[in-house]
């Protein structure tokens, strides 16, 4: 990182986030092969999304330990975009990698998964149901009085959309019923990884990894997760060196998991990847907020506002990083 201690330091920028990609490149795939001999691994297994991130990882991947050894997995189910899909293939075809599709619609919909969330959708909306779509989304950051307020929004048959204040059970419910989306998606990766013999590879960047952008047991499950140090502009310059296809390199990072298309920023963080790479890194590194507003195009008011939501999500989320707590540590198995 390009930056001085104290009164010496550059004035605050975007341009200790550049990096070398090559560099980078070659430091994740030393750092993958180290950890995969640790876990006496020969391969890796990931989910293909057809985002950014996995793509990516994909690529990575396959520079550690060769397209043979790396296996993937596209695992749509009833809400997911069939853009997604697309895009998977042509990232599986591009790098030369097994991949297979795992429908996982009907193994939700053994389990309730639709059936719960619609019921818990149904008391604010008793008549939603078959030709109805929604999505949960999150005040805006930047207004209001710093309470992020999630909503939920519902579309009926004719396309007309409704926004409403949820109660915390149905809130909850909700989002209980939807991250059995995210734990089966896990449950089938660990079905390929242990008969492989092959790692797990989680693709959770630095602001889904700090922020607990991630279910855990569900895609926050991983053996490896080799880019989650790196801010989401770097993931992107990192893909454009790996040669990852322009056409996913222009898609909008969206969460493919309510029935309603619904946006990373809409759904989470509040701002585009870009302006909340630079909020995240000026707290992090200690700038203040008339510096880091005057790169990210906000008023420091702003920056204050994202900064609260950024340390209350970190707080909110802590215990998705926790192992199981113990009642004393088993000091055979710590050390």
């Amino acid at each position: 990182m390009n930056i001085r201690p104290d009164q010496n330091r550059l004035a605050f920028s975007a341009d200790p986030l550049k990096i070398d990609e090559a560099a980078e490149t070659d430091r994740i795939v030393a750092g993958l092969r180290a950890q995969l001999r640790s876990l006496r691994k020969r391969g890796l297994v990931l989910g293909l999304s057809g985002g950014i991130d996995s793509s990516v990882s994909v690529a990575l991947a396959v520079r550690a330990v060769g397209a043979k050894n790396v296996f993937c997995l596209f695992m749509p189910e009833n809400d997911s975009d069939p853009e997604s899909l697309r895009l998977g293939r042509l990232i599986a075809e591009t790098f030369g990698v097994e991949a297979v599709v795992e429908d996982i619609g009907p193994t939700l919909d053994a389990m309730g998964c639709y059936q719960r969330r619609d019921a818990f959708i149904r008391e604010l909306v008793p008549e939603y149901g078959q030709g109805w779509a929604s999505k949960i989304v999150i005040a805006n950051a930047l207004e209001g009085d710093g309470y992020n307020i999630s909503s939920l929004v519902v579309q009926d048959p004719d396309g007309q959309q409704t926004k409403l204040r949820m109660p915390p059970s149905v809130y909850l419910g909700i989002v209980a019923a939807t991250n059995m989306k995210q734990r089966t998606r896990k449950q089938i990766e660990y079905f390929h990884a242990d008969r492989l013999n092959f790692a797990v590879l989680g693709t959770p960047n630095r602001l889904e990894y700090d922020q607990g952008f991630f279910v855990k047991n569900g895609d926050g499950a991983a053996d490896v997760k080799p880019i989650a140090h790196l801010y989401k502009s770097q993931v992107y310059a990192l893909a454009a060196h790996l040669g990852i296809p322009e056409e996913i390199r222009r898609r909008p990072p969206t969460t493919d998991t309510y029935s309603l298309e619904q946006t990373q920023e809409e759904f989470y963080f509040s701002l585009p990847y870009d302006r909340m790479d630079l909020c995240l890194f000026g707290l992090n590194s200690g700038f203040g907020a008339d510096e880091v507003g005057r790169a990210a195009g906000l008023s420091s008011a702003q920056v204050e506002r994202v900064w609260a939501d950024i340390t209350a999500k970190r707080k909110a989320t802590r215990y998705l990083h926790l192992g199981p707590q113990l009642v004393e540590p088993v000091q055979e198995i710590e050390h």
